[in-house]
């Protein structure tokens, strides 16, 4: 990663996309970004080991089988969009998943999945944040590169499109695979 980064650095003297007076303030905005995710990262795993500690998952997922009432296809549904939602907001899968998992998992077998069906769930709701957030390390990386100009507007440039050309198929299949799974 180092030699990657030192190697992308220097490509972007050679090839002038910074100027040599502009490299303190790029590097220091992407530092800052970085340490704002690692933040994230932290508080999110912080938040899952509450909710378990709670004890309160077990009511929570007990009302939401009920509510959903025991169809399956409708389940799997709701939780890959509630699963998009709540990591569209946190912004890492790294830190949804401990999140998710902690809900999903139990709830994935009391309406009937397998334990292979309750990790595609779990592994689709983390993956379809990644390419959705705006707060994403997998949007953010991609527009703090493709913004060296000034000219990358990050939600409409990056998230947008990411978002209609990789979640809705990634939804789509990820309940085909609790479906067959």
């Amino acid at each position: 990663m180092v030699f990657g980064a030192l190697a992308g650095i220097i490509a972007l003297y050679i090839f002038r996309a910074i100027r040599w007076n502009e490299a303190d303030q790029l590097l220091t905005n992407g530092m800052r970004m970085m340490a704002f995710i690692g933040f994230v990262m932290i508080a999110a795993s912080g938040f899952a080991s509450v909710m378990g500690a709670t004890g309160d998952v077990e009511t929570l997922v007990e009302n939401s089988a009920a509510a959903i009432g025991g169809n399956r296809p409708l389940g799997a549904l709701l939780m890959l969009v509630v699963g998009l939602l709540v990591t569209m907001g946190i912004g890492s899968s790294f830190s949804t998943v401990p999140i998710i998992a902690t809900i999903f998992v139990p709830l994935a077998l009391e309406l009937g999945f397998s334990p292979m069906a309750a990790i595609a769930l779990v592994g689709t709701a983390g993956a379809l944040e990644d390419a959705g957030s705006p707060a994403s390390d997998s949007t953010l990386g991609p527009t703090s590169g493709l913004n060296a100009d000034g000219q990358h507007d990050h939600i409409w440039d990056t998230v947008v499109p990411t978002f209609l050309h990789y979640n809705i198929s990634v939804i789509v299949f990820g309940w085909i695979a609790a479906m067959v799974l």
